[in-house]
């Protein structure tokens, strides 16, 4: 069983659960820009955190000139599914790629100061899907801010217990 792979169909299901309740909310509140999250947008915060599993997976991790750059600016929830089509089919790459070397080092130089870090498979897979579970909080957060009332979509759900419980005395 690959552990991290199963890991990530959680984080879709609950990225899915939050981009369900996004498509009820006002166009004009997704994008809707918060003076307490620094200006950000639900919009934007989702955009972030698809932006770091680009870097970090693909040009970090994959070191693949196609993420070198930022991708296209998604306009609303639909295009927002779309990038994280991508987004998916790239952690699924990363994860087949090091399957079984979660140690493995990956060196990576810094342009300003020409400095060498290496982060293993297992940092990089975990900061990116850690950073994203961050940013679908604010996302959350943000959306009661503005009078919504999102569903739960933490992890562990009272419908997801009986076929997510890795333990039995839980079910």
């Amino acid at each position: 069983m690959n552990v991290l792979r199963e890991q990530y169909d959680w984080i879709m299901h609950t990225r899915k659960l939050l981009f369900h309740f996004c498509e009820n909310v006002n166009q004009e509140d997704y994008v809707k820009e918060i003076d307490a999250l620094g200006g950000n947008s639900m919009r934007a915060l989702h955009q972030h955190a698809a932006e770091c599993y680009f870097y970090w997976l693909g040009k970090v991790g994959l070191k693949d000139p196609d993420f070198s750059e930022r991708p296209e600016q998604a306009k609303d929830v639909n295009d927002m599914r779309e990038l994280f089509d991508t987004v998916d089919q790239l952690v699924i790459r990363f994860l087949d790629r090091f399957e079984g070397q979660e140690d493995e080092k990956i060196s990576r130089t810094e342009n300003v100061d020409n400095e060498e870090n290496e982060f293993s498979v297992l940092w990089l897979y975990t900061h990116t899907s850690t950073h994203e579970f961050h940013h679908k909080g604010q996302i959350v957060w943000l959306a009661r801010q503005l009078g919504y009332e999102p569903p739960d979509t933490d992890l562990i759900t009272a419908a997801d217990i009986n076929r997510f419980s890795a333990y039995p005395e839980q079910r």
